[in-house]
C-alpha cells in the first residue's frame, strides 16, 4: 500500500532549542548558580559542567547537523558577557561568535535569545526587574551583542517566557528569590520586563535593521477543573488572559492594562516582528484557587509525562496557534517537548504535535518553523537532572551522548520534510489508526512559507 505523507513546505525551519545556563556549564556569575549552591534544586542537583557547551558546543552542533536540522534556538548568558556593570568580556563575545559561526558552517540558522531566566549577580544586587534601572542596563547589553554578533543572527528573541519567569519567581518561589515577593512585585516586574523588551527591540533594530525581533511566549491551555460551572469557566478565562494575552496585548498597542495599571508606553507598540510560541501542556484551574491556582492532578484518561510535568495534549498546540493569529505576524514554535527519560512518549508526542503544525500550515497559517525542546538532555532548572527533554541522551557525569529513538525519528522528519505512515508504523504504531486511517494517498505539497505572509489571512 502507498505510503501516506504529510508534506511540509520546502523552506520550513526544522530546529531544536537550548538555553545558555542549561547547557554551557560553570556559569558561576549568575543567580541560578548561586541558587543551586544553596540547595534549592530537586535532589540537591547542580548544573556544574552541564553539557559542556562552553568548551565543546560544536560536538552537539555536529549531531544537530546530522539530524538534518537547519535551525537552532540558543541563548546568550548575560553574566558572561557583562560580568560587572559596564564591563564587557570580549573573550566571551568571541566564543559566542565562534559558536554562531559554527552553526552557519553547518547550515544551521541561529535564533538568539537575550534573556532566558538568568541574571548577573550584580543585577540582582541592584534589584533586577523591580528596579527601573534594569531597562537601561538591558538596552546597553542588547546593543552590545547586536553590534558584535548581529551580522550572524537573523532572528532574535528578547525575553523567554516572561510570564513563566514572573509566576515562578515572584508567586511560586521556585526560581531564585527576588528581593520582593508577591503580586505587587510581580506586576512591577512585568512592567519593567515589557520596558526591557521595547528597549532591546529598538537597540537591535538600530544596529541591524533587517533583523527580525520577537518574543518566546509560553502559551498554555487553561480549563476549569472537572466540568466547571459558569464561574469556574470565567475564572479559567481570567487566568488564561493574564498568562497568555496580557503581555501580547501590551506589546501590540503599547498600553498597560489590568492588572498592570493604566499607562501608555508609545515605544512599546508593535515591537515584535514575529510571535514565538512555547507550548507544552494543558492546565486545569482550581476554583476557588484553594491549595494553588493549578490542580496537580489530571483527568482519568490523561497521558502524563515524567515527574507529573504535564498532560500530553497535542490539540492544544493548534488552539494556541489560532489564538495568536489576530496579531498577523509570522509564527514560530520556539519550544515544544516533554520530559521522557526512557523515550516511551516522545515519538508519538513528536508526530502528534507536528501533525497540528501541519494542519495549521494546510490552512495557510504562517508557521515558519518548529524548534523542539531540546536537542540534548540538559539541566532542567529547579528539577535539575531529574527530567530529560533531549532527543539525544546526555550522561552529565561522563558527557557521553546516545541517540534516542525519538532523535532518529526527528532525523527522518527533518530530512524528508514530512510525517509518514511508515514513520508511524516503525516509531509509534499506536498512531496508525488515528493519523493515517486507511493509508490514504500522499497529500499535496504544502505551499511555500513565502506564500504565507500575514496579509494572506
Amino acid at each position: 500500500m502507498a505510503k501516506a505523507q504529510m508534506i511540509f513546505p520546502p523552506d520550513f525551519r526544522w530546529g531544536t532549542a537550548t538555553s545558555a545556563h542549561q547547557v554551557e556549564g560553570n556559569n558561576t556569575n549568575n543567580d541560578w548558580w548561586q541558587w543551586e549552591q544553596e540547595g534549592h534544586i530537586l535532589e540537591g542537583h547542580r548544573s556544574g559542567l552541564a553539557c559542556n557547551w562552553w568548551e565543546n558546543a560544536e560536538a552537539d552542533l555536529d549531531l544537530a547537523a546530522e539530524m538534518g536540522t537547519n535551525a537552532h534556538r540558543l541563548s546568550l548568558e548575560w553574566s558572561r558577557i557583562e560580568p560587572e556593570p559596564s564591563v564587557f568580556d570580549m573573550a566571551a563575545l568571541d566564543r559566542y561568535r565562534q559558536i554562531l559561526q559554527g552553526m552557519k558552517e553547518r547550515g544551521i540558522e541561529p535564533m538568539v535569545t537575550l534573556h532566558h531566566f538568568t541574571n548577573p549577580l550584580w543585577l540582582t544586587e541592584k534589584g533586577d526587574f523591580n528596579s527601573e534601572i534594569v531597562v537601561s542596563y538591558f538596552q546597553r547589553y542588547a546593543a552590545k551583542v547586536a553590534d558584535v554578533l548581529g551580522d550572524l543572527v537573523p532572528l532574535w528573541v528578547t525575553i523567554n517566557e516572561p510570564m513563566v519567569y514572573v509566576f515562578l519567581r515572584y508567586l511560586e518561589g521556585v526560581f531564585p528569590a527576588p528581593k520582593q515577593y508577591g503580586w505587587g512585585a510581580a506586576m512591577e516586574a512585568v512592567r519593567n520586563l515589557l520596558k526591557c523588551h521595547a528597549a532591546a527591540y529598538h537597540a537591535i533594530k538600530e544596529k541591524q535593521p533587517q533583523a527580525q525581533v520577537g518574543i518566546a511566549k509560553n502559551m498554555a491551555v487553561f480549563a476549569p477543573k472537572g466540568k466547571g460551572n459558569r464561574l469556574a469557566r470565567w475564572w479559567a478565562g481570567r487566568v488564561s488572559w493574564i498568562f497568555n494575552d496580557l503581555w501580547m496585548a501590551c506589546m501590540t498597542d503599547g498600553r498597560f492594562r489590568w492588572p498592570l495599571g493604566r499607562h501608555r508606553l508609545p515605544h512599546l507598540a508593535d515591537t515584535f516582528d514575529f510571535v514565538g510560541i512555547n507550548y507544552y501542556t494543558r492546565y486545569y484551574v482550581n476554583f476557588p484557587p484553594v491549595g494553588g491556582l493549578v490542580a496537580e492532578e489530571w483527568g482519568p484518561d490523561a497521558v502524563v509525562s515524567d515527574g507529573n510535568y504535564g498532560e500530553v495534549y497535542p490539540e492544544g498546540l493548534y488552539q494556541v496557534i489560532k489564538r495568536v493569529l489576530p496579531y498577523q505576524k509570522p509564527i514560530y514554535i520556539t519550544e515544544n517537548g516533554l520530559p521522557d527519560a526512557v523515550d516511551r512518549l516522545r515519538p508519538s508526542f513528536l508526530m502528534t504535535h507536528l501533525r497540528q503544525v501541519w494542519k495549521a500550515i494546510s490552512f495557510c497559517f504562517p508557521i515558519m518553523g518548529y524548534y523542539h525542546w531540546s536537542l540534548v538532555d540538559n539541566f532542567e532548572w529547579d528539577r535539575g537532572w531529574t527530567q530529560r527533554f533531549g532527543l539525544i541522551e546526555v550522561n552529565p557525569d561522563t558527557q557521553e551522548r546516545r541517540w534516542r529513538e525519538s532523535g532518529r525519528l526527528y532525523k527522518e522528519i527533518c530530512h524528508s520534510y514530512s510525517l509518514s505512515s511508515d514513520m508511524a508504523e516503525r516509531y509509534a504504531p499506536e498512531l496508525m489508526e488515528t493519523m493515517f486511517p486507511g493509508q490514504s494517498p500522499p497529500a499535496k505539497n504544502a505551499p511555500s512559507i513565502s506564500e504565507l505572509a500575514p496579509t494572506s489571512f
